[in-house]
């Protein structure tokens, strides 16, 4: 059965609006999860393919300026993994602590408080919250 136009709306509002994330959904109580939220078999993990923790590619900036491999380092792990460690980059580590513990404050900020940081309400094209949730 193909969902009717209120029932997308509802897990819209659910999810953007109201701030709930998937775990939230599915702790309602539902019988079956939204065919939205369940993956293709033929898209599915193959465990026999995961990368061990070893193999992380841990990319040492310290010489990025004289060295083009790691510029290359980077494009490969991104294209390859979809991640890796960057280390000697010279962000000082308060810094990247007052990071992580403003972006947990905001995202346990109410979904109103969040959406005036949408592309539309965002007071400055520098600093805009999105979601890539698409029901």
């Amino acid at each position: 059965m193909v969902p009717v136009m209120s029932e997308l709306w509802d897990i819209m509002d659910f999810v953007v609006r109201k701030g709930n994330i998937v775990k939230d959904l599915s702790e309602t109580g539902l019988e079956t999860v939204p065919k939205q939220y369940v993956q293709p078999m033929e898209e599915r993990l193959d465990m026999n393919n995961v990368v061990n923790q070893d193999s992380i590619p841990v990319i040492d900036m310290s010489k990025y300026l004289e060295d083009p491999k790691v510029a290359e380092s980077i494009c490969l792990a991104a294209k390859k993994l979809g991640f890796f460690q960057v280390i000697n980059h010279g962000v000082p580590i308060e810094f990247l602590g007052k990071v992580e513990e403003t972006t947990r404050q905001f995202f346990r900020l109410p979904a109103e408080a969040k959406m005036k940081y949408t592309k539309e309400n965002s007071p400055t094209c520098n600093v805009r919250y999105g979601t890539s949730f698409i029901p």
